[in-house]
């Protein structure tokens, strides 16, 4: 249980960054204890990103971890302030003005002109005029537009300091607003949910994103910042932490996102208890399973393949027999039984495996077959890379189709093309419905509850 006093002291500090209405210090991070500012949107690939970064970097330095969510605009006077240890945030490190200290680049993104696409095309930055740019204020992607406006002094653009730039990018996507500038990841991400959106030009040359510090920083704090990047990018779990929260974003066509979408509105409410028994009955997440059942079926419960798979899982004969299915074509019957056959490949799989590269992994046994998975994951083994992480183990599953490959492997072969293509597709729905179809929030949340803000904020002179 958290320390109560721990936890008033960390609701102080939360309350003093929101409102900037006092100068409180934190103590040096030697202290046993690291304040980190995180983002403030928590249901978007960036912002989870973050934290699990920020998380790994606690567990380097051994110390607890507080996260507090704060704008952009808010961070450098934060820091300036003492007020957190360091910003886990994706700044812009070229020509920041901030007066502030960077660590290690870990992440190049192209920095982005968005507008919707029912506007007339801009194919150089001078055309915008008599247009409205918007920007989050504070963000990588305004510093970008400074540097820009260097070279082009007309450039104009109205800095936002109430909406992220996930909010920006929806407005554009729904007509609201012309155009935003967002960097490539926020727009894979928002297109998704918004098929209009359409990237115009770059604004100037990539970012290169770093956290940042107070400009008399600890020189501890920053050298151990250099050893925990150096060690994620040759370790390779930078590259896992990416392809887990990026690496699916550019999966989805833009019609295919945009059926599914209409799918969630017109035919998942009368499958939704369905997939919610279903995952009561095996512990799995109700919208995952929805997600596979969409892959498999769109959500069609008659629906029938060539090779004779049916229902709203896509149940093969044998498997159905196996899960005790009598009627593949009963929606219920199916969904059930998908999800406790998925459970069971998960079981299968060697008990090391962490999530969610064990469902990665299970998704992709679903598709093809456990065999070929275990296949797949020799050949990612005798390549050197780890057989345990789906990052690795999708770059070498296609080749189960090349007799080179398959004819050195127990179990010959297979379309393991395939089942990449679906456990990729299968993420990017699942995320989806994540953002669509949140569950309710944590009564204690692990970042700043606002409830207790503005309790908090009564008790303050």
């Amino acid at each position: 249980m958290r320390n109560p006093t721990r936890c008033v002291q960390f609701v102080l500090v939360s309350l003093c960054l929101l409102l900037a209405s006092c100068d409180h210090q934190v103590p040096s991070w030697k202290t046993g204890e690291l304040v980190v500012i995180v983002p403030e949107a928590t249901l978007w690939p960036e912002s989870e990103f973050q934290r699990e970064l920020a998380r790994l970097f606690a567990e380097q330095l051994h110390v607890t971890l507080e996260m507090i969510p704060l704008p952009n605009d808010k961070i450098p006077d934060a820091l300036r302030k003492h007020q957190a240890h360091l910003a886990a945030v994706p700044l812009r490190r070229e020509n920041n003005p901030a007066a502030l200290q960077f660590g290690p680049s870990y992440q190049s993104v192209r920095e982005l002109l968005v507008c919707n696409s029912d506007s007339p095309r801009i194919k150089s930055l001078e055309e915008l005029k008599g247009q409205k740019l918007f920007v989050e204020a504070g963000s990588a992607h305004e510093v970008a537009l400074r540097e820009a406006q260097r070279n082009l002094p007309s450039l104009k653009w109205q800095a936002d300091h109430d909406l992220t730039t996930q909010d920006l990018l929806a407005e554009v996507g729904e007509g609201n607003l012309d155009c935003v500038a967002a960097n490539e990841l926020q727009f894979a991400d928002a297109r998704n949910y918004h098929p209009d959106l359409v990237a115009e030009l770059d604004i100037v040359p990539p970012s290169q994103l770093a956290w940042a510090f107070p400009g008399n920083v600890d020189s501890d704090l920053l050298k151990q910042a250099q050893v925990f990047f150096t060690s994620l990018q040759q370790d390779g779990t930078l590259h896992r932490l990416l392809d887990r929260y990026y690496g699916h974003n550019n999966r989805l066509r833009k019609m295919d996102a945009a059926a599914f979408i209409a799918g969630i509105d017109n035919v998942l409410p009368r499958f939704r208890r369905m997939f919610e028994e279903a995952a009561t009955l095996t512990g799995q997440d109700w919208r995952l399973l929805a997600a596979l059942a969409y892959q498999e079926s769109q959500w069609d419960p008659l629906a029938t393949s060539h090779t004779n798979v049916r229902g709203m899982m896509m149940l093969t004969g044998d498997t159905a027999d196996q899960m005790n299915v009598s009627n593949r074509l009963n929606a219920r019957e199916s969904i059930i039984a998908g999800a406790k056959y998925l459970l069971l490949l998960k079981e299968q799989l060697p008990d090391r495996i962490p999530e969610p590269d064990r469902t990665w992994l299970a998704l992709a046994a679903y598709n093809q077959g456990s065999s070929h998975l275990e296949d797949a994951r020799i050949l990612t083994e005798r390549a050197g890379l780890n057989p345990d992480s789906w990052t690795d183990v999708k770059k070498w599953m296609p080749l189960l189709s090349r007799p080179k490959y398959y004819k050195t492997l127990k179990h010959s072969y297979a379309r393991g093309g395939e089942a990449v293509i679906l456990v990729e597709s299968i993420r990017s729905y699942y995320d989806m419905l994540k953002r669509l179809e949140p569950s309710q929030p944590k009564t204690v949340p692990e970042e700043v509850s606002y409830g207790l803000v503005t309790q908090m904020q009564r008790l303050l002179p």
